[in-house]
């Protein structure tokens, strides 16, 4: 019996697509590490631009800080910040009664998005969340090394 028909057989394709679920299964958790990873080391950077927009401000604000608004008006930081999450981190910028301090706080919209929060005052350390449940184990308001 002479055969033809050239072409995969059922089983074949199903041994294909079985192969291909078995990688993905592996690759999409690291994907998605890395991509915690990323907008975790994208918030810090943010933080310290907030920091810095933030010293510009009080040079030209009589000695006050600004909220989001202000350094936006002012073209300290850009305008992405107002309308939701910047890298996967929503930011806001918290100010006492005369606008003499600030801590700036960064936390992950979703679970996906990061592990961990952060935060930054005018002393320009960055620091881990002090909720605990947005820091490493025990590291809750320690100092970020990175």
């Amino acid at each position: 019996m002479n055969k033809s028909n050239k072409g995969f057989s059922l089983l074949e394709l199903l041994i294909v697509v079985a192969i291909i679920l078995i990688i993905a299964t592996i690759a999409i958790p690291s994907l998605l590490r890395s991509r915690q990873a990323a907008h975790e080391a994208a918030a810090v950077a943010t933080l310290r631009t907030i920091n810095t927009a933030q010293v510009t401000y009080l040079s030209t604000a009589n000695g006050r800080f600004g909220n989001i608004s202000d350094l936006i008006a002012n073209a300290l930081i850009p305008s992405n910040f107002i309308p939701g999450p910047v890298s996967g981190y929503n930011f806001t910028i918290t100010l006492d009664a005369t606008n003499s301090d600030f801590t700036v706080t960064a936390e992950p919209a979703s679970a996906n998005d990061g592990r961990y929060g952060y935060f930054i005052t005018p002393d320009g350390t960055i620091r881990y969340s002090l909720v605990t449940s947005l820091a490493p184990a025990g590291s809750a308001g320690a100092p970020v090394t990175q």
